[in-house]
């Protein structure tokens, strides 16, 4: 089943307008959803309403027909930062996740070591902590643990932004595998247009607190990072997208 918002309203008190105004949207179940826009469009606002993290001021959001009023295991959200326990070794970080679906101590423990091997990490990387880990590492650790959660959908908050250029494309190839074989309903948050076009395969562009436009990404899979450039269709969607975002008016 589909999660959908109903004339979302999201105002922030002292605020003179409001953040979200009566967006409704459906994410159908098994895509990959990529909300992209400017800094303080709504798009983190609006991936937190989904989340059940932030309470609308008005309208609704349904999950499998269900109001969202709370986070839900079934909703895993991945942030910014890679929010991991510091003082907690690598396997202790996505145990906590185990524990907390009342997992037998044996089954955990095997499956540590499968979540890990899925999002490529090697075995010894469980006795680390995260201070020992790059940035990339610990991403995939926290992708890890939203995934020991068994989501059936998971929110990625811009969880790619802070890393290098070399080590994002790799996690955008680790989150489209992962994608593809969980079979997992995705909604991505980023600010980055290429990123926006070569993950998601619905665009939707946040402006002035409502959706400028919906875009189904007209791109045909795989999109490799060192060859996207080259796929048709890519610098007309490229181009809407640049002009929804008002980057075009800035460049002059």
């Amino acid at each position: 089943m589909a999660i959908e918002t109903h004339n979302l309203v999201v105002q922030f008190p002292g605020t003179p307008r409001p953040t979200l105004d009566r967006i409704s949207m459906t994410i159908p179940e098994g895509s990959f959803t990529v909300l992209v826009g400017a800094s303080g469009s709504g798009k983190s606002t609006l991936l937190h309403c989904l989340a059940g993290l932030t309470t609308p001021t008005s309208g609704s959001v349904t999950d499998n027909g269900e109001i969202v009023t709370a986070p839900d295991p079934r909703r895993g959200v991945a942030f910014q930062r890679d929010v991991l326990f510091p003082w907690m070794t690598v396997a202790d970080n996505i145990d906590f996740a185990l524990v907390a679906r009342g997992l037998p101590h044996k089954i955990r423990q095997a499956r540590i070591g499968e979540l890990l091997e899925l999002v490529g990490l090697a075995p010894q990387v469980s006795r680390q902590r995260p201070a020992e880990l790059s940035g990339g590492m610990r991403q995939r650790v926290s992708i890890a643990r939203v995934l020991a959660g068994e989501p059936e959908v998971m929110l990625m908050d811009e969880p790619f932004a802070a890393l290098d250029a070399l080590t994002r494309l790799r996690m955008q190839d680790l989150l489209i595998d992962l994608w593809t074989r969980l079979n997992r309903t995705v909604v991505f948050v980023t600010h980055d247009v290429d990123e926006a076009i070569r993950l998601g395969d619905t665009i939707n562009v946040l402006s002035g607190g409502g959706i400028a436009e919906r875009i189904v990404n007209p791109l045909d899979r795989p999109r490799p990072a060192d060859s996207l450039a080259d796929l048709p269709g890519y610098s007309e969607i490229r181009k809407t997208l640049h002009h929804q975002l008002g980057i075009d008016h800035a460049a002059q």
